[in-house]
């Protein structure tokens, strides 16, 4: 047993140390093998090797440690100008060499999250069409209606623990990209193997593909998906419900379904339908919910007082922005023991259409009505800082450049320490940038944002902006839902995820005014966010794999798959 999933394959039973045989359907050997990239080693066979599994002659003479191609490979990706060339590398490396792709992801992080992820993982699938080619992951589309479980049959992996799911209709802030939004759940699959520690074999990434409204898209010669309009209403459901009942027909019970970059009247819906009846996570959601309560819990060291004490303003009241409130409400009503109705009250947002307050409650949208509350009309963001003098300001509207000059000037007089918060991705969409932010504010504002942002020279003083990216949640959450065996997700668990992430920022952290911990120590934080969320599926009943482990910690520990090269009998 390992990350709770009995395996068939003798590899992930293996420690490091022992022998295995690199089965595939037989054993692969010779030119098969070096083709496979779950056992290709490259340079790195050993003679041994070389003469067991007939790559005499199919290799150059030279031997290297994973050490070694490890640099070169760095080496040769530094080369690249372009970021799209980088993730290019990166993916191509994917297709070959699976444990030096994980390798290097995990040894270089910090270098590498913004390549395989935001911003870059944006640009790459507004361009997917036309860099694509091998297909990664299952594409399933209303061509394959009433045959979706036999689809997922054709996956060669058996033992799925976790499926990343998107139709593509709103990715990042760059909108409709259709089928090309695979780019998403591939990489977040990969960040759950290298950040959570989950086997690649165990990753699922899937593209429902219901057509686009992507006008550009429709009329590109080189487009990858459906030629027509999106699907809606009924036909979209009985897709979505096939989906959502095959995958628990075919995986078990256990299996957890990451929604991603759904727009938001499908992403509330979706979740709403299928919590009571499957293992369920919105990182657009929930994800990002968790690791911004994280940085305002952290935040709390530097600008003191608690959380109580605060008043919160968001720009975008979409699902990242509601579904922030209702952590922070939730949080709230745990530690103040008042209701929820009473502590959204200290939560304000805005839309397109200005300040949501109870005049407006009958034209609303459902997940906006419960932040409806008693106050004039304000029309713009700057009048809503200027009436609501709120404490923190929160940027989730996927529009760029909106904390202008004034807004952030505003908040740096009402006060000492301003936490400004900028989520949208990818950069080009952040509400506004470090530099800005430090500023305007005068080097008083505490800032993170979605995307990175290069550390800011202000008044010859250094401030390192944080990054509010749900990378430091999903994978460690992930990972203490599968862990535990976890069948349903509860809100605690979210909170719990923050809590922990939160508890991980050191005071060194601190001092350079950052609210989240370096990405450096990511699988170590993800060991400690797997085991406050495991210890709360236990607590809550919602575990199944008993008896429950007595480290938690080591026990997620244990259970991350490792990219050292195997050594094959």
């Amino acid at each position: 047993m390992m990350n709770g999933v009995e395996k068939t394959n003798g590899e992930d039973l293996a420690t490091e140390e022992q022998l295995i045989t690199p089965w595939t359907v037989s054993v692969a050997s010779g030119y098969t093998l070096l083709r496979d990239p779950r056992h290709n080693k490259g340079l790195a066979f050993t003679e041994y090797e070389r003469d067991a599994h007939y790559l005499r002659g199919l290799l150059p003479p030279a031997l290297m440690t994973q050490e070694l191609q490890e640099k070169k490979l760095m080496h040769n990706l530094r080369q690249y100008e372009v970021p799209l060339q980088r993730y290019m590398a990166m993916m191509d490396l994917q297709e070959r060499n699976e444990r030096l792709f994980y390798k290097l992801l995990i040894d270089n992080v910090e270098e590498l999250l913004p390549v395989v992820y935001t911003p870059t993982v944006g640009e790459a699938c507004q361009k997917y069409g036309s860099i694509f080619r091998r297909p990664q992951g299952l594409y399933i589309s209303l061509k394959e209606k009433g045959k979706i479980l036999e689809v997922l049959k054709n996956w060669p992996e058996r033992n799925i623990q976790v499926i990343v799911v998107t139709d593509g209709e709103r990715i990042l802030g760059l909108g409709d990209l259709g089928c090309q939004g695979m780019g998403i759940p591939v990489g977040k699959l990969s960040l759950y193997t290298a950040l959570g520690g989950l086997r690649p074999s165990a990753c699922l990434p899937v593209t429902i593909d219901v057509g686009t409204n992507n006008e550009k898209l429709l009329n590109d010669e080189f487009y990858i998906g459906l030629r027509q309009r999106r699907a809606t209403g009924q036909e979209y459901a009985e897709l979505l419900e096939e989906f959502m009942t095959a995958v628990k027909k075919n995986y078990g019970e256990k299996v957890l379904v990451q929604f991603e970059d759904f727009a938001n009247h499908n992403a509330f819906d979706l979740l709403e339908k299928y919590s009571p009846t499957h293992l369920v996570f919105n990182d657009d959601i929930q994800g990002t919910a968790s690791v911004v309560l994280a940085g305002l819990l952290a935040a709390l060291k530097l600008v003191g007082g608690a959380l109580a004490d605060h008043k919160f303003l968001f720009l975008g009241a979409g699902e990242a922005g509601t579904g922030i409130a209702e952590l922070i409400a939730l949080e709230l009503s745990k530690q103040t023991k008042a209701p929820l109705e009473e502590t959204r009250k200290k939560i304000w947002l805005v839309d397109s259409k200005g300040l949501i307050v109870s005049s407006r409650k009958e034209s609303l949208q459902h997940f906006k009505k419960p932040w409806a509350h008693d106050h004039e009309p304000v029309k713009g963001l700057l009048d809503a800082v200027k009436a609501i003098k709120p404490t923190v300001l929160i940027g989730s509207s996927g529009v760029g450049k909106t904390f202008t000059k004034e807004v952030v000037e505003a908040m740096a007089s009402i006060n000492e320490k301003p936490l400004i918060l900028a989520l949208s991705n990818p950069t080009s969409q952040s509400e506004c940038t470090a530099e800005e932010a430090y500023t305007w504010s005068k080097g008083r504002a505490i800032f993170a944002s979605g995307s990175p942002f290069d550390p800011v020279e202000y008044n010859s003083e250094v401030f390192v902006p944080g990054q509010a990216n749900n990378a430091y949640i999903f994978p460690g959450f992930g990972l203490g839902l599968i862990m535990s065996g976890a069948i349903r997700v509860h809100d605690d668990m979210l909170l719990a995820a923050s809590e922990a992430l939160a508890a991980q920022v050191k005071q060194e952290n601190f001092d350079k005014g950052l609210i989240y911990p370096p990405f450096s120590n990511i699988r170590n934080i993800s060991a400690n966010i797997a085991a406050k969320v495991a210890a709360k599926a236990y607590e809550l009943g919602l575990a199944s794999r008993l008896p429950r482990p007595k480290d938690l910690v080591k026990h997620a520990e244990s259970c991350m798959y490792s990219p050292v090269y195997r050594s094959y009998r």
